[in-house]
């Protein structure tokens, strides 16, 4: 009798740690690699030459070790919601294709731009190309699942191209703008001279975009989905969940407040905030649903003897990342000037 109480709390409690763990490594991944994909989305806008060393050189230490996030989730997400994974990739597979295929052109060209000079200008459309493309790909991955896929006797049961639909493109643009606005408060943080200057002129026009994406977002999901509505509407959960749009707001006035007064690190960290409440307010909207809105983290949860194992495994291995990931940002820390880089 213990024993089965035993397997049945891990059976319970493990999905719950894992899904925490997945939610944080893609929270760090979304705020780590945002920035600097947001730098290479904010390139075509950038036409000097040296101002585009400075943004790159501004991440260079930083860009490789920040898509350690995504293996993490990736590969969490195989492990411990294996049906979870398999619905998604199929349901998501060309745009999961799409975007690796875009993070490597845009790898690469962070790699050979350096070399090539003055012949780089291809070097320079991959990595604006790429950036985008892989941003576009992750936001539309993000309005599929929030759309909810269809799945029958747990299989994905749609189409190939499900995904192209309205609101998936919507979200996919969204992320764009908000990969932006990191970029340029990350620029606004690191730099200074003209490529500052410019950052701080396009953010406020980047945040007002975001601000209306995460609006209408915020008002399209409950609209479209009844369990959306019913979680974030009725009493007494709206009142519970009422902080999250009150302390958006809060964050979204610090980097306004932060980009009028000329403030350096306030734009940035203000973003940051507004880009976890958002991550926030999407999870409130579909846990416990993995897969919306059929499958939830016990149904397609692996053995918890599978969980357990690879756990112990990411325990022990997740103070080395973060350990090493503080160490590079704080050895790299302080701005980036004109002439100056780690390549």
């Amino acid at each position: 009798m213990v024993e089965m109480a035993s397997g049945e709390a891990m059976a319970t409690w493990l999905p719950i740690i894992w899904i925490g763990l997945l939610g944080a490594a893609v929270a760090l991944y979304v705020v780590l690699d945002g920035f600097d994909l947001g730098i290479g989305i904010l390139f075509p806008f950038s036409p000097e030459e040296q101002d585009r060393d400075v943004m790159m050189n501004s991440v260079a230490p930083f860009w490789d070790g920040n898509e350690t996030w995504l293996i993490l989730g990736g590969g969490g997400l195989f492990v411990a919601f294996p049906m979870a994974y398999g619905i998604i990739m199929s349901g998501f597979y060309l745009p999961v294709i799409i975007m690796l295929l875009a993070l490597v052109f845009r790898g690469v060209a962070f790699e050979y731009r350096w070399v090539s000079k003055p012949h780089h200008r291809w070097w320079d459309i991959a990595f604006a190309g790429g950036s985008i493309t892989a941003a576009f790909m992750q936001g539309i991955i993000l309005g599929g699942l929030l759309h909810g896929l269809p799945v029958k006797d747990g299989h994905f049961s749609g189409g190939m191209l499900d995904w192209l639909q309205p609101f998936p493109i919507f979200v996919g643009l969204a992320t764009v703008a908000g990969y932006a606005l990191l970029g340029t408060t990350w620029l606004i943080m690191r730099t200074e001279g003209e490529v500052a200057a410019e950052a701080r002129e396009q953010a406020p026009k980047l945040l007002l975009a975001v601000l209306a994406a995460m609006t209408i977002v915020s008002l399209w999901t409950p609209l479209s989905e009844p369990r959306i509505w019913d979680r974030w509407f009725t009493l007494p959960n709206l009142f519970y969940l009422a902080p999250i749009p009150i302390l958006t707001a809060l964050a979204a006035f610090t980097v306004w407040r932060g980009l009028a007064n000329h403030h350096d690190n306030a734009p940035f960290f203000g973003t940051v905030a507004l880009f976890l409440l958002g991550f926030a307010g999407l999870a409130i909207s579909t846990l416990p649903y993995v897969v919306p809105p059929t499958i939830t983290i016990w149904d397609a949860a692996a053995a918890p003897s599978s969980q357990l194992f690879m756990l112990i495994g990411t325990v022990a291995l997740l103070p080395v990342i973060l350990g090493y990931t503080a160490f590079v940002y704080w050895t790299f820390r302080g701005k980036v000037k004109p002439g100056e880089g780690y390549h």
